[in-house]
């Protein structure tokens, strides 16, 4: 191997843990959970019961916030904090980047006196002022207009984020222009979540629910990822820049023994696994499972439901400290959706329902049948999703997430419902009369008398489904694993809340006002809905060639890439649509669109400026050395009579002259830019950029197999996934 490889390699094989192994017997994680949060047991102790009460009703019921309680909570916080040694604040928050943001401020201030004092104010806790000229705006604000806003979000806990030399109270704000327009992911959220219990009481109080409480979206976002070893990673600047392989040609051991699913937890991993658990509790992050991926070096984790607006969060800081801890391990988290091509690549599967703190509202009970409630908000979602298909479609578009979907147990991009056998047979009833039965669990017997029968479901799961029910709950499965869950989040909540809206209408329409007519009323609205909607429902292979074919008759969307997908977020119907529940304005909308498309640009053009580097500076002298050691050894022997083979000396010059051809056509392709709308940049990335770098990929790939080990300077596949 060449040098750097080796040394990745010895240095892989010769790890030992960087810090001393953590005493988990000593501090069992249940009493972890929660205890850097600003949770409601430390303001039920620490603040005054009037307040804590006023609190709770603006986190519960949606109330507005009185200063006087903003006061007191300021210095609650501030004083937890400071006993919790920190030293400063930081107001967090999610620009359109899809990272976090935060700026900190120190609690001290000077006295006047020659010394300093620990203030906290309620104007401090409640607003800050980041400097907003350096985030991606999309034409909602000029360069020079740098001021924003960010405003606490009272219903997402602060939380004390820990480092070895201190610790920090942090403060989940949500981000906005000096104009109010929304500069962030949480706004737009909030917004949606606001219309969705809007228009889901309205539904309610149909059904009799005179004080339902807040309705909410509840979100549980399983997040996969790949590890592997830094030593590795610092040896590809494709990693370090790109956050995936641009090269690497397929080991001759894959997914395909189909051995690493569910597996053994390497030891490494799994001490990485454990801290990531323990760090995740005490920031109140319900982390719930763990497992190998189908993928080698893949793996996931996943958290139990919460109030959609927290998941959110928490997804932000599983995301943080998964990154975090694995470098203590000598390890690299790759969140991108594809690090390795040939292989699985990683989501974001988003389960979603909506509910009160009582009830979940996509819960069928034991007689989905029987269950009209149920049935309507089923229904709700299914017209939502056949309506809004392809906005749903456009919060999961990105130049990653277009190497994973539609392959490889992620969803194409054709938007359906999977709704499984026993729904789909009671909508069908609906559709032809009313629902009279529903089909029965039962139980699995698998011919084994010591095993017990098995609860067995009524109906199978599909994998391949983009938007399948899975028993109380609706499971999208197209998101990418780097992505935020704040976007699809707010466009279900807001398809959600006009399908609600529409069957209200339709309800009080027909019930005009006699309740006794309620039952026949759900049942004709129903009837219409399946018959209307009913095209988007699917249970079958997404994957197979026979769906594309029937989507297309059923009119279904098959927006295949980003640069497709995007452009929905401009049409009529949609921008309509969010402006109408005030989730997001038109200059809202469009600034969305320019930030994305621009960001697929950057993102492929940053690939292809890498593609250009390393293929012209690392493999392009790595195969002229290995040539010139052929050759050498070729003039060697004629010298000595010899008649020497020259099959594997064509081979690499034939491959070194296709490479430096496809270098340059990559070159002249970069060079040019479609002088046109942002879209016509875009179209030319997809149609020229991408192309021209795959041609340079298919010779390296190719030289990679054959170019002597002693030369090829970049670690293999082979190395970096199996080498633990």
């Amino acid at each position: 191997m060449s040098s750097s490889r080796l040394n990745a390699v010895a240095a892989v094989t010769n790890y030992k843990p960087i810090e001393k192994a953590l005493n988990f017997s000593e501090t069992p994680s249940k009493d972890l959970f929660g205890i850097n949060v600003f949770s409601d047991s430390v303001m039920r102790e620490r603040l005054p019961k009037a307040v804590y009460k006023a609190l709770r009703r603006t986190i519960d019921n949606g109330e507005k916030l009185d200063m006087s309680v903003a006061d007191a909570v300021a210095v609650a916080m501030r004083d937890w904090a400071i006993e919790n040694g920190a030293t400063h604040y930081a107001h967090v928050f999610y620009p359109l980047t899809g990272q976090t943001a935060e700026k900190h401020d120190s609690f001290l201030e000077p006295n006047g006196n020659g010394g300093v004092l620990a203030e906290f104010s309620a104007r401090q806790l409640i607003q800050g002022e980041p400097d907003a000229s350096s985030f991606p705006s999309g034409g909602l604000r000029a360069t020079f207009e740098a001021r924003g806003y960010t405003a606490w979000d009272v219903t997402s806990p602060a939380f004390i984020l820990e480092n070895p030399n201190g610790t920090t109270l942090c403060i989940p704000t949500a981000f906005c222009s000096w104009t109010g327009e929304a500069l962030d992911k949480k706004v737009p959220l909030l917004r949606s979540m606001q219309a969705l219990n809007t228009t889901a009481r309205r539904v309610l109080k149909l059904f009799g629910h005179t004080n339902p409480g807040l309705v909410f979206s509840t979100a549980g976002c399983e997040q996969e990822y790949f590890l592997i070893d830094r030593n590795f990673f610092f040896a590809r600047p494709d990693l370090i820049n790109a956050s995936r392989t641009l090269f690497g040609a397929k080991p001759p051991k894959g997914q395909e023994l189909e051995d690493q699913y569910f597996g053994a937890i390497p030891e490494r991993v799994l001490a990485c696994m454990l801290e990531t658990e323990r760090e995740l509790y005490k920031l109140g992050v319900p982390v719930k499972t763990r497992h190998n991926e189908v993928a080698p070096g893949q793996y996931e984790m996943a958290p139990v439901f919460e109030n959609a607006n927290l998941a959110t969060d928490h997804q932000y800081l599983t995301m943080t400290v998964l990154q975090r801890v694995a470098q203590k391990y000598g390890m690299a988290c790759l969140l991108h959706e594809k690090p390795f091509a040939g292989i699985n690549g990683s989501g974001k599967h988003l389960n979603w329902s909506i509910g009160t703190r009582e009830m979940n509202l996509l819960e069928p009970g034991s007689t989905p049948h029987s269950n009209m409630q149920f049935l309507v908000f089923c229904a709700a979602a299914i017209r939502a999703v056949h309506l809004h298909g392809d906005l749903l479609r456009a919060t999961v578009a990105h130049a990653g997430n277009d190497h994973r979907l539609g392959a490889n147990e992620a969803p194409p991009a054709i938007i359906s419902v999977y709704l499984g056998e026993q729904l789909t047979e009671i909508f069908e009833q609906l559709a032809n009369g009313g629902a009279r039965s529903s089909r029965a669990p039962g139980f699995l017997n698998v011919g084994v008398d010591t095993l017990p029968p098995l609860p067995k479901d009524a109906g199978d799961r599909n994998r391949t489904s983009p938007f399948a029910f899975t028993g109380n709950k609706f499971e999208f499965r197209a998101v990418g694993a780097s992505q935020s869950v704040a976007g699809p989040l707010v466009v279900l909540n807001t398809i959600m809340a006009d399908s609600l809206n529409y069957i209200a209408t339709q309800l009080e329409k027909r019930i005009d006002g006699d309740p006794g007519k309620l039952n026949s009323a759900v049942q004709d609205v129903l009837r219409e809905l399946v018959r209307e909607h009913k095209s988007v429902i699917f249970n079958g292979d997404n994957y197979s060639e026979a769906w594309h074919a029937e989507a297309v008759k059923r009119d279904l969307p098959n927006l295949r890439n980003a640069v497709d997908a995007l452009p929905v977020l401009l049409s009529e119907k949609n921008v309509t649509l969010m402006s109408r529940y005030s989730v997001l304005s038109p200059r809202e909308m469009e600034s969305r669109y320019e930030i994305y498309m621009e960001r697929y640009i950057k993102d492929v053009t940053v690939e292809a400026r890498l593609t250009l580097e390393i293929a012209r500076t690392t493999i392009f002298p790595a195969t002229v050395k290995y040539q010139h050691q052929l050759a050498s050894a070729a003039l060697a022997l004629k010298q000595l009579g010899k008649d020497p083979c020259l099959t594997v000396l064509d081979e690499v010059t034939g491959l070194a002259r296709n490479l430096q051809d496809a270098i340059v056509v990559l070159e002249k392709t970069l060079e040019t830019r479609s002088d046109g709308s942002t879209l016509d940049h875009a179209t030319h990335v997809r149609d020229h950029l991408i192309p021209a770098m795959g041609r340079v990929r298919e010779v390296a790939d190719r030289l990679e197999c054959v170019v002597s080990d002693e030369f090829w300077p970049l670690p293999t596949y082979q190395e970096m996934l199996f080498i633990k």
